[in-house]
């Protein structure tokens, strides 16, 4: 059997596994396995989990307002070409000329 270890906030014993994550029932936090955390932890996925890669086509999945502009991106807006960057949450784009960097939780492929 594997053995579980303590919470990494609070140090609690009681960790469970609840099918996806592990579970502290004394802090309420939520966790990976550090072993499945270090595999494909810098690894950017869309909104539904696929993979993104440069050069890859995403749509919009909700209006999103651009910061220090009066410009919305509309939901449904696709995206050509997108890049990544070195963060795995964000990616770098252009919309109508502009050069825009996106969270990736508001993309799908």
């Amino acid at each position: 059997m594997n053995e579980i270890s303590t919470c990494p906030v609070c140090g609690g014993e009681n960790v469970y596994f609840d099918g996806s994550l592990y579970v502290c029932p004394e802090c309420a936090h939520e966790f990976e396995d550090n072993a499945s955390a270090a595999v494909g932890a810098d690894v950017p996925k869309d909104s539904n989990g696929a993979e993104l890669l440069d050069g890859d086509s995403v749509t919009v999945i909700k209006d999103l307002k651009v910061k220090g502009s009066s410009m919305v991106i509309k939901r449904g807006t696709k995206v050509k070409s997108i890049r990544l960057t070195e963060n795995p949450e964000e990616v770098d784009c252009k919309i109508d000329g502009s050069s825009i960097v996106l969270k990736t939780c508001f993309l799908k492929k």
